[in-house]
């Protein structure tokens, strides 16, 4: 994703590139301007995708957080509760 990221990065310079030198080279056709602002509208829209992707794989890094949290929880109340019997056993010999 971080390679996606770059790209569009890229893409955009180029696009922004382009954009001053059509403006220092001179007035640019309306075909050039439509042509350049399809290119920012595509640029925009992946940008928008990867941000929904980046915050998809967040929520669940999160989740997989959450889970083994709960999981080493179980593990501490299952050592604790192991430890207790072990006394309990040692107490009665």
């Amino acid at each position: 994703m971080n390679e996606k990221i770059k790209r569009q990065l890229r893409i955009l310079t180029l696009a922004a590139s382009v954009g001053v030198f059509a403006g220092l080279s001179g007035c640019a056709t309306t075909g050039q301007v439509e042509g350049l602002q399809t290119q920012i509208d595509a640029v925009a829209s992946e940008a928008a995708s990867a941000k929904a992707e980046a915050a998809a794989a967040n929520a669940k890094a999160n989740e997989a957080i959450n889970i083994a949290n709960e999981a080493n929880r179980r593990s501490i109340d299952t050592e604790t509760k192991v430890n207790r019997a072990f006394d309990k056993a040692m107490h009665k010999r």
